[in-house]
Order: structure tokens, then C-alpha cells, then sequence
């Protein structure tokens, strides 16, 4: 997706783990990615750099799917669509 569509996109939640580091964002979201439906977007709001490359694995090992990530200042927003 570009920076506009992500920019665009409408989250079902929102896990705000800015401040936690590694694993605790990913932990997070995994307990998250739950409360959306499938189909919904998840967006995970990080301040630990790792969590930029962790959400992506984490979301292809297990069958999501990771539709990018946006700067912000002074932390990341990575969105998740959930697929099962």
C-alpha cells in the first residue's frame, strides 16, 4: 500500500505500545488481532524499532497479512488485516 492508502485506513483497533519494548508490542498484538473481525485492520502504534520487523513475520507465520507501516513522531503505526 502506498503512504496515502495507509494514511486512509480506517483501523477496528488500536494497541498503543508505544514505550514497551520487544516483545511486549508483538505480544500485544497478538492478544489484539482478536478483537477485530476478519477482515478488519489492526494497528499497533510502537516506539521499539524491532516491532517494524517482528509485526510482518509474526503476521505472515500465522496468516495475516501486513499492509505496511507509517512513520510518526517518534514511533511507528504498523497495520495488520486479520484473515482467519
Amino acid at each position: 500500500m502506498t503512504t496515502a492508502d495507509l494514511t486512509a485506513v480506517k483501523p477496528a483497533a488500536v494497541v498503543d505500545c508505544r514505550g514497551s519494548a520487544c516483545p511486549g508490542p508483538l505480544m500485544e498484538a497478538k492478544k489484539a488481532i482478536a478483537t477485530v473481525k476478519v477482515g478488519e485492520v489492526l494497528e499497533v502504534l510502537s516506539s521499539d524499532p524491532g516491532t517494524k520487523e517482528d509485526i510482518p513475520l509474526w503476521a505472515k507465520k500465522v496468516g495475516h497479512e501486513f499492509i505496511g507501516s507509517l512513520p510518526a513522531d517518534g514511533y511507528d503505526r504498523i497495520f495488520v488485516t486479520r484473515k482467519k
